[in-house]
């Protein structure tokens, strides 16, 4: 007798979601046997759209946490597998291997999200992106917690799966909105759980993304003096703490920072990408030393990036630091290596 495949489902959490509905459940059909939304009071027309698409959605006024929110979809679609995906995210690639992969034993599936983001003066046709690995595949009865950037809560252990999704809720034009509501939720949970290095390093992630670079270096200093070692955030926290300390002005500090976590990131294009930059930022601080020590350190840093390659599977990785970013910064500093020898 043939085994009964599992059946997977997709689940979504919707609030005003016509720009971007569509493009996500046209990308998630495909590969799963349900799709169930659950609109917490959209007026734009998403839930025409959805149902349009063949979602099945649900209503429910909006709890004012997230966790209980994915918890209810959730308990709806009671499927096998559950894929959590967000309406401003999309799947690029690898959805083909949704199956076998739940055709295995239980366990949560790490899936690869690319966010794209603005950056100030950011030349070039494509934004640059960041890559985070985060479990989105779960098993049935996983639930979560966590009123924002929730966390599903399991004993079961955690695989990748080569599953690629972007993401451009970052981008300034969605980004504001959620700023208004993330910072707030994200300081109302850290009062009941002060210590919390996820809740810091969230909040620095929201600061950075408004460009207050001060007070993201700030939460992140906060959220490494707590973070655990080995915890899968330990890397992108890392390198945003070193990228804000340059952009606010403490590229000192962040300099001495880097060369105590070097022996750690050898294989991290980011890590050497971020000091290229903290050396330009020490060449114009101090001209003096800007061509006997400031602009070499960068352009070595820059070629070290070259010599590791990309490497997506860091988590908080930005693609291109591994290429052709690291490429552009090289030329730029030997052409002014070589205006100033001459």
């Amino acid at each position: 007798m043939t085994a009964t495949p599992p059946r997977i489902a997709a689940t979504l959490i919707m609030r005003n979601e016509a720009r971007c509905i569509r493009r996500c459940l046209d990308s998630v059909r495909p590969h799963v046997d349900a799709m169930v939304v659950l609109d917490t009071g959209s007026t734009d027309g998403s839930v025409a759209i959805a149902r349009a698409c063949g979602a099945q959605v649900h209503h429910l006024d909006w709890p004012d946490d997230f966790a209980a929110a994915r918890n209810h979809v959730l308990t709806l679609a009671d499927a096998d597998w559950h894929l959590v995906i967000d309406c401003d995210e999309w799947i690029v690639s690898g959805g083909e291997a949704l199956r076998d992969w739940c055709a295995g034993p239980p366990r949560l599936g790490a899936l690869c999200i690319r966010s794209s983001f603005d950056l100030p003066q950011h030349g070039g046709n494509a934004l640059p992106s960041t890559r985070s690995w985060i479990a989105r595949l779960l098993p049935r009865g996983v639930r979560y917690t966590g009123r924002i950037h929730e966390q599903p809560v399991s004993g079961l252990p955690v695989e990748r799966i080569d599953l690629l999704l972007d993401h451009d809720g970052y981008e300034d034009a969605q980004a504001a909105d959620k700023r208004d509501r993330n910072t707030p939720m994200l300081l109302a949970e850290l009062r009941n759980d002060p210590q919390n290095p996820y809740l810091l390093y969230q909040l620095g992630k929201e600061a950075e993304t408004a460009r207050d670079y001060g007070r993201a270096a700030d939460w992140y200093e906060q959220a490494s003096a707590r973070t655990p070692d080995g915890a899968p955030w330990t890397h992108g926290l890392l390198i945003r703490r070193l990228h804000c300390l340059g952009q606010s002005g403490a590229s000192e500090q962040g300099i001495a920072i880097a060369g105590e976590q070097m022996p750690h990131w050898q294989e991290s294009p980011d890590f050497f990408f971020v000091l290229g930059n903290l050396a330009m930022d020490r060449a114009l601080a101090e001209p003096a030393h800007a061509l006997t020590e400031w602009l070499p350190l960068a352009a070595t840093a820059w070629e070290r990036c070259l010599e590791i390659g990309e490497r997506p599977e860091l988590d908080g990785s930005v693609e291109g630091r591994g290429s052709h970013l690291a490429q552009h910064n090289l030329d730029v500093i030997r052409q002014q290596l070589a205006l100033l020898s001459g």
